[in-house]
């Protein structure tokens, strides 16, 4: 046990509070507390477990506070809790401030949909939380902290085994909806329902986005990839390199792609970007966030994966794989190796993006630039 988190398990004894509470336990909280792209991706499967409420009972999802910059995907009337993990873990009056809302809130239910947990972080939470009942998943096994995984299934009433380690997210998601629920249904199609939009977009109807900009700098595909895409897309097009000014200045080799006069520099958020996404003419990006967000809202996406996550998030299982994504990775024996990558680099990328093809990509674009979708097949 780290200095810190012994002072909080001493303070917390100190300064505890009384474990009585008023009033009957009522209410659902649902904890996602994946990174930004998978709490995308949970937001199609989360109208699934917002069934385990009963009537009246006020719903509440506990997510990241990065994931609370895609809220507006979540059904209307849920209540979102985030949570910055950073300070959780370096604030004592912070992790005590979270830890009474969560108590105070007198769940009757907490379901942990995450298959990798934290035993110090979330599961921590869980347990402060203290509701009448709790369920999960079996944790994926983590060798750093199994023992203390396996000490935290006293926290939970039921466990569900969700299956092989390396597994589709949407469908190891919807398996534990149905187990839960008692029923047998289908993952969902990447694809959001229909969204109101704060503000509209009022933007070129010929406009595609690159986002080539991964918090791994090592799935970042190469600058000149993007410069020789350009010439194939229609003449007049508006190009939107889209990012944070951070990723920029990380990354000042892809400002060359601004010295171009049909690109400009975007670093609006997802909310506001979501309606420029919809109607975009084609959307290029890493394995990331936006990715995910372009698929779900219908735009034509061509996404430049690594190969660690195959079988895991990209490309999609085929049962949830919209009509509007293109996934190009270049596969390798080590596949699915979930980011533990055991190659050295080539030329500064894992080698699964370094060999991606040119060719490929350009190919690519191309299909995508002029093929057509039905209407049952993008958002309206």
């Amino acid at each position: 046990m780290t200095t810190f988190f012994k002072l909080i398990h001493i303070l917390s004894l100190l300064t505890g509070r009384k474990k009585t509470r008023l009033g009957v336990p009522s209410g659902v909280l649902i904890v996602s507390v994946g990174g930004l792209g998978d709490t995308i991706l949970f937001s199609l499967v989360l109208p699934r477990f917002m069934q385990l409420a009963e009537k009246n009972e006020q719903i509440s999802i506990l997510v990241r506070k990065p994931s609370q910059k895609i809220a507006f995907l979540f059904p209307v009337g849920i209540d979102v809790i985030s949570v910055d993990f950073k300070l959780l873990k370096e604030n004592f009056r912070y992790y005590q401030g979270i830890t009474k809302k969560l108590f105070d809130g007198n769940f009757r239910l907490v379901v942990s949909t995450d298959y990798l947990r934290h035993p110090k972080l979330d599961e921590a939470l869980i347990k402060e939380s203290a509701p009448l009942e709790a369920r999960a998943m079996e944790p994926r096994p983590w060798k750093k902290y199994n023992r203390r995984l396996w000490n935290n299934r006293r926290i939970y009433s039921k466990l569900f085994d969700s299956g092989a380690i390396v597994q589709d997210k949407i469908s190891r998601w919807t398996s534990f909806a149905n187990w839960l629920l008692n029923e047998s249904k289908p993952p969902p199609i990447v694809r959001f329902p229909a969204i109101n939009f704060r503000k509209d977009c009022k933007c070129s109807k010929d406009i595609c986005l690159i986002h080539p900009f991964s918090a791994i700098k090592e799935k970042q595909s190469p600058v000149s990839l993007y410069v020789d895409l350009i010439p194939l897309l229609p003449r007049g097009t508006e190009i939107r390199l889209t990012g944070t000014p951070d990723d920029l200045f990380l990354n000042p080799e892809y400002g060359v792609l601004l010295q171009h006069d049909s690109i400009s520099f975007d670093n609006s958020s997802f909310e506001v970007l979501a309606p420029v996404i919809k109607k975009a003419r084609l959307v290029i990006s890493v394995d990331t966030a936006l990715m995910h967000l372009a698929a779900g809202l219908g735009a034509p996406t061509l996404c430049l994966a690594s190969a660690a996550y195959v079988n895991e998030i990209t490309p999609y299982a085929p049962e949830s794989a919209p009509a509007n994504v293109r996934f190009i990775y270049h596969d390798m024996p080590c596949r699915s190796c979930l980011g533990s990558c055991i190659h050295p680099t080539e030329n500064n990328m894992y080698p699964c993006v370094a060999r991606i093809s040119n060719q490929k990509v350009q190919a690519a674009v191309r299909e995508l630039l002029t093929i057509k979708f039905k209407k049952d097949e993008r958002l309206e």
